[in-house]
């Protein structure tokens, strides 16, 4: 078979990232993601575990050390009629702490072309990569990246001349989110709460940021909060969506933070320090997604 032939195949050898582990980058990243851990700062500080494709990024200019192989083995697909992509999940090792200073090298090898698998989404192929990332001879982590390369498929009902909207990506479900999905399909906004300190945290995570203690409960979201920072989307076009939009990063009023839309007025009108307020909306096949209409301008 031909693309089993890609597997075991370098798709990067000898990365370098672009810049050494740093305290700024760190200090944005626990900032957006309102992780306060002091683990995360001073002199001893480390970079959270869960920044490591953070260091390996190219970027809008790529890296040196592409071979070419992930490209062709994405173009043989495209031939093949599987010309639409989707990301399916990713996982990642830790091996050691990244610190302040560390200049970090990557390979990244196909590991997995799966047999034609038929989805709700369409026919294709599951292409698994893993990069390794050291600093110096020693391993620091893994990370595992899977995308579904696959031809749209077509339901009964649809004529070609009038073709049904693209519907929305779905959110990924596992064994460590699915509490709060489901919550959402009830209407609630949960969020975790450390069963040791009584630390929030929001998205969810296996265990707490502020004393690693692996146990929790929820707590429900009142609803209300202000918008922390915003973007607005012009590029990609995707089929689903009309952009341009705001992408708002929310701060609820319990102090945790989370992604989503603001809806009830244009994209321009988004502001920082904006009152919003929870709602729930549902799109096709039951899909069931928080929202934040603005309540009024900031202040």
């Amino acid at each position: 078979m031909r693309l089993k032939a890609f597997e075991g195949r370098h798709a990067a050898v000898a990365g370098i990232g672009k810049d050494p582990v740093n305290a700024p980058m760190i200090r944005h990243w626990c900032e957006a993601m309102g992780d306060s851990s002091p683990a995360y700062s001073g002199p001893e500080a480390i970079a959270p575990p869960t920044m490591l494709q953070v260091w390996t990024m190219g970027g809008l200019s790529g890296h040196t050390g592409r071979t070419g192989a992930y490209d062709e083995l994405l173009t043989l697909l495209d031939e093949a009629g599987c010309t639409s992509v989707v990301a399916t999940d990713c996982e990642q090792e830790y091996v050691r702490a990244l610190r302040p200073g560390d200049e970090v090298t990557f390979d990244s090898v196909i590991e997995a072309v799966s047999e034609r698998k038929t989805t709700k989404l369409g026919a294709g192929y599951f292409v698994t990569t893993r990069m390794d990332v050291r600093v110096g001879e020693d391993l620091v982590g893994t990370h595992r990246f899977r995308i579904l390369k696959y031809a749209p498929a077509r339901r009964p009902e649809e004529k070609p001349s009038r073709p049904r909207p693209a519907a929305r990506p779905r959110p990924v479900v596992n064994r460590d989110n699915a509490g709060f999905w489901e919550g959402v399909r009830q209407h609630r906004l949960l969020i975790q709460r450390c069963a040791a300190c009584a630390a929030l945290r929001l998205p969810w995570l296996p265990g707490c940021t502020a004393c690693g203690c692996p146990d929790w409960d929820t707590v429900e979201a009142s609803g209300e909060g202000t918008v922390f920072s915003y973007v607005v989307l012009h590029h990609p076009p995707f089929p689903a969506f009309d952009p341009p939009y705001a992408v708002a990063l929310i701060e609820l009023a319990e102090g945790v933070r989370t992604i989503s839309n603001v809806v009830g007025l244009p994209y321009d009108k988004v502001r920082i320090g904006q009152s919003v307020r929870l709602e729930f909306q549902e799109y096709e096949d039951e899909l069931v997604l928080p929202v934040f209409r603005a309540g009024g301008e900031a202040g």
